[in-house]
């Protein structure tokens, strides 16, 4: 019985490991809006997508959650070559948080002091499940949280790693941890 039980354990974790890599998260649709733009710093291509959507107008200001605190506007500026101007009026660069969770502390804290309600999470595919349940978990339904991954190419590794950082953080939820 207890052979069964393992087996019948590992199936359904290699299952949900399966439909957890085929069903990575998907970039926002064309023409979605909101009050603000919040990147996870992390991955590559995070922040240039997030300039794209700031460039098109999607969000009226941009939090970059996570940055080092060495990083500058003067930096960014030198990578995303020439975009001085919209950085200067348009982005905050948030260095208070370390890992998902106190992202989406940082990012909450930074929404209500401007009083947005409305906002477009910009982190990579393989990253947004989780990030997506930390965000509404720390927000809340005030809040209205429109995904927009960050297409990749993950390997199996970085899949595997990043399914387990959510199952036990929902394991660590549910389990009151």
């Amino acid at each position: 019985m207890t052979i069964r039980a393992i087996a019948l354990l590992v199936l359904l974790y290699a299952v949900l490991f399966a439909i957890f890599g085929v069903t990575l998260g998907h970039p926002a649709a064309a023409g979605v809006t909101t009050d603000a733009i919040v990147v996870i710093t992390g991955g590559k291509g995070r922040i240039e997508e997030g300039f794209a959507r700031l460039s098109a107008q999607r969000g009226r200001r941009m939090l970059i959650a996570g940055a080092d605190p060495a990083v500058t506007k003067d930096d960014l500026a030198h990578r995303l070559h020439g975009k001085r101007a919209l950085l200067d009026c348009c982005v905050d660069l948030g260095s208070e948080s370390v890992d998902t969770r106190s992202n989406a502390e940082e990012a909450k804290r930074w929404l209500d002091a401007r009083g947005y309600r409305s906002l477009l999470l910009v982190t990579s595919d393989w990253h947004m499940r989780r990030a997506d349940y930390e965000f509404r978990r720390q927000l809340g339904s005030r809040y209205e949280v429109t995904t927009d991954a960050v297409r990749t190419e993950p390997n199996l590794m970085t899949l595997f790693a990043e399914f387990n950082k959510y199952l036990l953080r929902r394991m660590a939820v549910w389990l009151d941890v």
